[in-house]
């Protein structure tokens, strides 16, 4: 694998690109996928680009003809669906950690506030 810092962040990003790996994505509809804001995700998305794991283009739109600004794509490379789906593999192997154990811990004595 390409030198990817795996985060949550990064594996939503993943999910949502392999998902429809023969398409480009824009955005607003990966946030719209991960949940992820844009200052989460177009962080994440540079640096799957500067990885080699995702690309991007511009469309070729006219920002007055659609009404609205540029649309830029992401897609993943042959090698962000490969080492994507192994990251994604890896941590769905992870087993999740068992609820925490209920406390015996006895309430406190103490009214809560504006309660006397």
């Amino acid at each position: 694998m390409a030198d990817v810092r795996i985060t949550v962040p990064v594996l939503r990003v993943l999910q949502a690109l392999l998902a429809r790996p023969a398409e480009s994505l824009y955005g607003l509809e990966l946030m719209e996928q991960t949940g992820l804001k844009s200052g989460t995700l177009y962080p994440v998305l540079a640096r799957l680009e500067d990885a080699g794991w995702v690309s991007s283009s511009w469309e070729d739109a006219d920002p007055r003809d659609a009404g609205r600004p540029r649309r830029r794509y992401y897609k993943l490379t042959g090698s962000g669906q490969r080492d994507g789906a192994a990251a994604l593999g890896e941590f769905s192997q992870v087993p999740t950690p068992a609820p925490a154990a209920s406390s015996t811990r006895r309430p406190s004595a103490r009214p809560a506030w504006g309660q006397a």
